[in-house]
């Protein structure tokens, strides 16, 4: 029930995504059971790997997170928080929600808690380049970190991308008001500091926010302030840059609208987000995928086949053993 489009959207990404899923697979699909019955009757979808759990309630999206997290007990969130937990009697492998992002942060740390020796869960939102996929984490789980989560975000985020991304040696990179080791805050250089002194990952340093799209990392560590604001930009600049193009094109000749439109098109299709789905909240104790609130059945399709690839890499277990690798390193976190 959550995101801009559903229950549709998220019933066909469902729907869309069964070739993904072996004959033992099954994916639970949490909400009002009556109106997903009549939505899979009339699409005419009878297929024993979708199953049906029951709940009343759905967290709006403007809602406060924590508030709601405890006030909507019955809500999907909620209910699919409880379901990927390691106590649950009959357990989702991994969660998915287009919902309120705060309140599936608030329900997975409420619910699912923590991975061993992980502090704060974050963000990592994997987004297109011309260079290639880059994942920004703390997407904005955590708006006032220390230098001990940020490093532990660059050590998880190294992770995933290596697992799910396919990346052999990915750059880690903090996002900092200059690329010189002398400029920043005491969080930026406490932090580099951690990750200089962390063997196993590849860091490279300070980058700018210009730097972000011209492909000097592969993975960039902020806190989620900063995470998510710049998310955002990048959303609405990318919107704004297409509908300008496509304006200019217009009003000089509009009989070659027609001739770029295929081209506007696989531009626009390469540089996409619905095309990496959702984003995993590193550090929980079981998988959650946050989906973009404007998800559409493709942006689910495609989280489904990333939260796969996710759960058969193990992603989690690498988390657990390489920070207990590096417990000394993090007793020596400088103040900041």
């Amino acid at each position: 029930m959550g995101g801009d489009h559903a229950p549709k959207a998220i019933l066909d990404g469902c729907i869309d995504a069964l070739p993904y899923l072996s004959e033992t697979d099954s994916l639970v699909l949490i909400g009002p059971r009556n109106e997903i019955e009549a939505a899979l009757i009339e699409k005419g979808i009878d297929d024993n790997r979708l199953e049906i759990e029951h709940a009343t309630e759905a967290i709006p999206m403007g809602a406060s997170p924590t508030v709601a997290v405890r006030q909507y007990k019955d809500s999907t969130i909620v209910k699919m928080a409880k379901l990927g937990s390691k106590k649950a009697e009959i357990r989702c492998d991994a969660v998915i929600s287009a919902g309120n992002t705060g309140a599936c942060v608030a329900a997975g740390q409420m619910h699912m808690k923590r991975l061993r020796g992980v502090h704060r869960p974050g963000i990592a939102v994997t987004f297109p380049s011309f260079h290639g996929p880059v994942i920004l984490c703390d997407a904005g789980a955590n708006p006032e970190p220390r230098a001990t989560h940020l490093w532990q975000y660059a050590i998880m985020a190294d992770i995933y991308a290596r697992r799910v991304l396919g990346e052999e040696s990915p750059r880690v990179a903090l996002l900092n008001i200059g690329s010189e080791e002398g400029k920043g805050s005491g969080l930026a250089k406490g932090t580099a500091d951690l990750l200089r002194r962390t063997p196993g990952i590849n860091y490279i340093g300070f980058i700018e926010g210009r730097d972000i799209f011209a492909g000097a990392a592969d993975v960039i560590v902020t806190d989620g302030f900063v995470g998510n604001t710049v998310l955002k930009m990048i959303e609405g600049f990318a919107k704004s840059i297409f509908q300008a193009i496509a304006q200019e094109i217009y009003e000089h000749d509009p009989s070659m609208a027609a001739q770029f439109e295929p081209i506007v098109k696989q531009i626009y299709k390469k540089n996409d987000y619905h095309e990496y789905g959702g984003a995993p909240l590193l550090g929980v104790n079981g998988v959650m995928m946050i989906a973009h609130g404007n998800s559409e059945a493709r942006t689910i399709k495609s989280a489904i086949r990333n939260t796969l690839e996710y759960v058969r890499g193990h992603v989690n277990d690498e988390i657990v053993e390489r920070l207990g690798q590096l417990t000394e390193i993090e007793q020596g976190e400088p103040a900041s």
